[in-house]
């Protein structure tokens, strides 16, 4: 059942972003399939696993498109906070990359490529549905503490993994952790340093 909750959260956050976009039903329908499957389908790619996880899965697709329909019909009445989409995505990112790092323990692959496997499950969906919005560069590459928090929730899941913890419990640790570092990020205005900020100020150079 988990994730059908990642998947949720990331149709509905491509729904908001079409919104955000100011895209047909049509548009907004595509947003969340494309948010909900990119990253499962890069990490079955890679991990070379046939057939493709949501091609046999009539119960993912339907939640898909329950909650995408859904999502569309609260926007014609309602209106939603203003940081729904980034919830909406944090959400998303933190259950998607646990099951990342699932899929890639289950398939035997190396700590890294766990680690590695992981990050692109939870942040590929967001990548293509910001580029398919015409938003440039996307989220990934615009926020600092996004592929961060992913990469945190990965480790800790081979960790506990490794410490031979359930899990149940590693996901849902795991799982909090990406969601408290990405929100955390947004309310507070997080960012890790630029390189500007990392560089001393050497001495200024006469001008020839």
């Amino acid at each position: 059942m988990l994730y059908l909750v990642g998947v949720a959260a990331f149709a509905a956050s491509g729904v908001l972003a079409a919104y955000r976009a100011n895209m047909d039903p049509f548009g907004g329908l595509v947003l969340a399939f494309a948010a909900s499957i990119s990253g499962g389908t890069l990490r079955d790619l890679i991990l070379d696993r046939r057939p493709l996880y949501w091609t046999h899965d009539w119960v993912l697709l339907t939640v898909i498109i329950c909650v995408g329909v859904g999502t569309m019909l609260y926007l014609r009445f309602w209106s939603l906070p203003r940081k729904s989409l980034l919830v909406a995505d944090a959400l998303g990112l933190a259950v998607v990359t646990v099951i990342g790092a699932r899929a890639a323990l289950s398939a035997g692959v190396t700590p890294l490529a766990v680690i590695i496997l992981a990050v692109l499950t939870g942040v590929t969906g967001e990548v293509v549905r910001d580029v398919l919005c015409g938003e440039f560069p996307p989220l990934l590459l615009r926020e600092d503490v996004y592929a961060i928090a992913a990469l945190a929730g990965a480790c800790c899941y081979l960790a506990m993994d490794r410490l031979g913890a359930g899990s149940t419990p590693a996901a849902a640790v795991s799982a909090g952790v990406v969601f408290a570092l990405r929100m955390g990020a947004v309310y507070l205005g997080l960012h890790l340093p630029r390189p500007q900020q990392l560089r001393g100020r050497g001495p200024e150079r006469d001008a020839d």
